[in-house]
């Protein structure tokens, strides 16, 4: 078992493609290997593994499988961490043997598992490498299917392997400050779950802190197309909280997205999230 500590953007594919190519020609970074993935999830048919806040996929790399199981985690200054197991597979056929250690080996079925989703995509590669900090780039450019329910997936993530964990915001923020996107705090499995009619992402703790409940909030009004009490209360928080340092012109937009999750202000708020991060 592992950690897994990232951040994730979401983008439009104009705006990747860009970003991609700027961020390949820095001085710190390395272009590496483009791959197709595609990607099957599984979970029982009273979808188990979404209540316990587990993900369980198989996926396809060229002529590679992987069994991977990953919990939802926390949220720390807009980075993702949770456990993840991986294993390898000789097939796209699920071990349900190497489970038996995991949380999943209590209080689920494991022979009632099925596939419900998938999540394919493009998958390129950039490396940053500062000193002893080394952050894995992933462009991700497909699309989630559920049935015959489809929606376009484009994001790129900051992965941390080795180094300064602070070196992550540092990155995203360099990249929201040139290109429009936002910071997303719902998982491609989420998005999926939601697609197949399973899930409606459930509110982060009250205790969260605002600005990271904020974030959230808009993650899911991007993806629900919903205005949730969430989001309310956190912009309520953050506009206090945060009273010397916003503009007026960045009030009125946090504003509007209590009134509608609007497209093109979700996606131009990257810059400012990540902002009000490092403050």
């Amino acid at each position: 078992m592992a950690q897994e500590l990232e951040i994730k953007l979401t983008l439009s594919p104009a705006t990747a493609e860009a970003a991609f190519q700027w961020l390949s020609g820095l001085p710190e970074a390395t272009v590496g290997d483009t791959k197709a993935l595609i990607n099957t999830y599984f979970d029982t048919p009273k979808a188990e593994l979404n209540h316990q806040r587990a993900a369980l996929r198989v996926r396809r790399a060229g002529d590679r499988y992987i069994q991977t199981l990953k919990t939802q985690g926390e949220f720390r200054a807009g980075a993702h961490r949770r456990q993840e197991w991986e294993w390898p597979l000789t097939g796209t056929r699920l071990n349900l043997g190497l489970l038996a250690d995991t949380p999943l080996a209590e209080g689920v079925n494991l022979a009632e598992l099925e596939p419900v989703f998938e999540t394919n995509f493009e998958r390129r590669i950039v490396m940053l490498e500062e000193g002893d900090t080394v952050i894995e780039c992933a462009f991700d450019l497909g699309r989630v299917i559920a049935g015959e329910q489809s929606r376009p997936l484009c994001e790129v993530e900051f992965e941390l392997k080795a180094g300064d964990e602070g070196q992550l915001l540092h990155w995203a923020t360099r990249l929201s400050a040139a290109y429009p996107c936002f910071l997303n705090l719902i998982s491609k499995a989420e998005q999926g779950y939601f697609l197949a009619g399973l899930h409606d992402p459930s509110a982060l703790a009250p205790d969260s802190d605002a600005l990271t409940r904020l974030c959230h909030g808009v993650s899911v009004g991007w993806l629900t197309g919903a205005v949730t009490d969430e989001l309310r209360q956190a912009l309520d928080d953050v506009l206090v909280g945060y009273e010397g340092v916003l503009s007026e012109a960045q009030k009125a937009d946090l504003r509007r997205l209590c009134q509608s999750p609007d497209p093109d202000v979700i996606e131009s708020l990257g810059a400012l999230q990540l902002a009000l991060m490092n403050t």
